[in-house]
């Protein structure tokens, strides 16, 4: 279930992506780029959130402008997205980014997209590829009928060996479409005749809750099979919502390290007591040791905790007008309703401080 070992390794910055590195998560800001002091707090917001690598919209020469100091106070290495003028995206790469994104369908042929892999080539950096079902050249729509899977591994083909041939090989690849199983069966047979990696995802997935469901899904499919070097969750949301998302999907499929990890019981008649809210508060009050290594219960009745829970290194179960505190499985104390969150937090800063320190 790990990265596939054979992919070529990609330098981006002081990245690898690809040779069976660890997952890259990505997000993109969304702010204008060329507002510096906000897109530079996204970018350390992301990159403390856990994002590895940011991707910033350059729509017109102010934003590129700004690359040059975004490039030089980052935290992360800096992707630039471009599309439509191929002269942006040489622009970019002159300004120091690590990776450059351009759509070969949108870019203006073939001779502009030689001149961007030419300017990434002297500056060192890397190109992403990106596939999509919007934009695929006109002969490979009429070969297959229209953007099918084939169509998207086709056309990202004929872009790998055209690129190739000019000695350009730090390459990404990716084919997306907001098709779920078309994006897993595109990347799926990409996989199979090309050994570049493959930045996955969903593209246009959908708000906060749709689009995590439709993400976990399609990038489960994949990464089960070893397919994926880097990921994005693609939110109709705040970015940092993405990599929330995204370490959630890697941590559940044992990809990403451990961290703490809460459980809550789904509600039914044997529920005492508002579970969701205190599931909720618990969940939020100890956002800050998301990278501690805990297992957090909070349950709703005495079927589900502490006995279901019981390898939960601490967690609550309600019951009537009470809560019962467990640490793995063994009840040691009875607590009122109201200070059951209050004391689970304060018990799980002690475990937390205790293990980093």
């Amino acid at each position: 279930m790990y990265p596939r070992q054979d992919t070529v390794p990609v330098q981006v910055g002081g990245l690898i992506i690809g040779g069976g590195a660890p997952i890259v998560i990505q997000s993109m800001t969304n702010t204008a780029t060329e507002d510096v002091q906000s897109t530079l707090q996204q970018i350390v917001a992301l990159s403390r959130a856990g994002c590895g690598l940011v991707r910033v919209a350059v729509p017109h020469d102010e934003a590129r402008k700004a690359l040059a100091e975004l490039v030089s106070k980052s935290p992360v290495p800096l992707e630039a997205d471009i599309h439509f003028d191929h002269r942006l995206a040489i622009g970019s790469l002159e300004m120091g980014v690590a990776k450059v994104r351009i759509n070969p369908g949108n870019i203006g042929g073939n001779s502009k997209v030689k001149e961007v892999i030419a300017a990434a080539s002297r500056r060192g950096a890397a190109v992403r590829i990106g596939v999509n079902s919007g934009s695929l050249p006109s002969g490979v729509l009429a070969k297959y009928g229209g953007p099918t899977a084939e169509a998207l591994v086709e056309a990202a083909l004929q872009y790998e060996r055209q690129i190739t041939a000019w000695g350009f090989a730090n390459l990404v690849f990716s084919l997306k479409s907001s098709d779920v199983l078309k994006t897993v069966r595109a990347n799926e047979l990409f996989s199979r005749s090309s050994r570049f990696p493959l930045h996955i995802g969903i593209t246009e997935a959908g708000t906060r809750l749709k689009g995590a469901v439709r993400t976990a899904v399609g990038l489960s499919l994949l990464l089960s099979q070893g397919i994926g070097d880097t990921l994005r969750v693609s939110l109709t949301a705040d970015p940092l919502d993405e990599v929330v998302v995204a370490k959630e999907i890697l941590a559940s499929m044992g990809l990403y390290p451990k961290q703490l990890h809460i459980v809550s019981c789904p509600t039914c008649g044997r529920t005492a007591g508002d579970l969701i809210s205190l599931a909720e508060r618990v969940e939020l009050e100890l956002e800050d040791l998301a990278m501690v290594p805990l297992r957090i219960a909070v349950m709703g009745c005495a079927v589900n905790g502490p006995g279901e829970a019981k390898e939960a290194d601490l967690g609550i179960a309600l019951s009537q007008d009470k809560a019962v505190l467990f640490r793995r499985g063994q009840v040691v104390d009875i607590l009122t309703l109201e200070s059951a969150a209050v004391r689970l937090v304060a018990e799980a800063r002690q475990m937390a401080f205790n293990l980093t320190n």
